[in-house]
This record gives structure tokens, sequence and C-alpha cells, in this order.
């Protein structure tokens, strides 16, 4: 039975996640405050944390880092009423795996729970992947190229892990955005450009004539493993 950690300090939404996720043949932890819920979850080692932003002790923005920083393959799935792209987006970056916005559908929230922790078991069997000079090992959250460690983000890897998967296939920019950011609302195709720039400039050998992460002209990108 997969434990699911639940910080969050409405007693109302507690009652409601733990309807939903008990039917569904979950166990359920729930704590109401940030250090508590920290806590449990180095204590418990939850399959997944559904994490509120807004929490009495230590916000669930520290929380997410602190859980991330300590365990990044903890799926962590923000739950907040802040609506702001931005605001969403950093989160994202900052290592949060989904975001749901209040009011929700506790049957949407358990969807994305259960996809995060099918990510998360498919990572943890993979072994490390290779593509010109570039070794990338999902289970321990690094990458190197020619040797040396590169730093990645958070977001970073999982826009890598989404390319990885679509070998050789031409992705438009909008199943990129949907794929990888997964929210419910617009983002300029902006966002995207930004992030393969910092692919490119993380791993490819000339990022300005890149060969594994290319354009596809007027459409989106193609992932190429072997130049």
């Amino acid at each position: 039975m997969s434990l699911i950690l639940v910080i969050e300090d409405d007693p109302r939404i507690q009652r409601a996640l733990k309807r939903q996720f008990t039917a569904e043949g979950y166990e359920v932890h729930i704590e109401g405050e940030g250090p508590a819920g920290l806590t449990a979850c180095k204590n418990m080692r939850p399959a997944t944390v559904v994490l509120d932003l807004m929490l009495p002790g230590l916000s669930g923005r520290e929380v997410c880092k602190e859980i991330k920083a300590w365990s990044p393959d903890t799926p962590v799935i923000i739950l907040s009423a802040i609506s702001e792209v931005a605001d969403k987006v950093l989160l994202l970056e900052t290592g949060a795996d989904d975001y749901v916005t209040k009011p929700f559908s506790p049957r949407e929230l358990l969807a994305r729970v259960q996809a995060a922790m099918r990510r998360t078991r498919r990572t943890v069997q993979e072994p490390p992947l290779n593509f010109g000079n570039v070794t990338v090992d999902f289970l321990k959250m690094e990458v190197y190229k020619a040797g040396s460690l590169v730093p990645l983000t958070a977001h970073e890897f999982k826009l890598l892990r989404f390319f990885l998967d679509n070998p050789g296939r031409a992705i438009a920019r909008d199943e990129l955005l949907s794929g990888v950011w997964g929210l419910n609302f617009h983002l300029t195709t902006r966002t995207v450009d930004n992030q393969i720039l910092k692919l490119r400039q993380k791993l490819e050998a000339d990022p300005a004539n890149p060969v594994h992460f290319r354009t596809v002209h007027g459409f989106g990108y193609k992932f190429v493993p072997q130049a």
C-alpha cells in the first residue's frame, strides 16, 4: 500500500483528501504544519506529498525545497489558491512536480498523484542513459558531460526526460508545454524556447549549432540522440 503524505492546514480539505485517497486503497498521513510535515516526510518516506503553500510554521515553498534537496525523486504536488502564472512556473522551477489550484477536483488531484507515482517508479528502475558525451542518471538526478557533473534544475530534468522518452520525433511547442509543464493555463512558447536554450548551453558541444536539441522551424523541436 502506497503512502500519501498530505500537508494541509484546512480540516475540510484534509477530510476530503483522506476520503478520496483511502477509497482508492492508499494509506494517508496528514500534517497541518510545515515543520511537522517536513519531519513526517523524512521519517515516513511517502510515495507522494500533497503540499499546501500557506502553512503555519514553514511555508509550503520552503517545505518543497527541503524535500527536494533531501529526496529529489519524491513527487511533490502543490495545492494552493495562488493562480498567477509566474508563481506557478517558479514553483515548478524550484522542484514541485505538479500544481493544482484551489478550488480543485479531488479526482483530478488523484490522477495527478497517480501519474507522479508512475513517473517515479519508472525512473527508479531505469539505468543511466547516454547520448553524445552526456550521461543522464535519473535515479540520482545527475548529468555528466564529458565526465564532468552538469547542474540542472528540477524542471530542466523534466524537459530532458520528455526528450529522451521521444527520440527522433518532432514535438510541437504546445505538446512540450502540456507534457512537461502539465499546467492547465496558457503559457507562451517563449517559455519552451528559453528552457531549450538552457539545455543547449549546458549539454551541447556548440550551443549555437546544436546536434541533439534541434529546432524544427515553424513547429517545435526534435531530440536526436546520435549526431
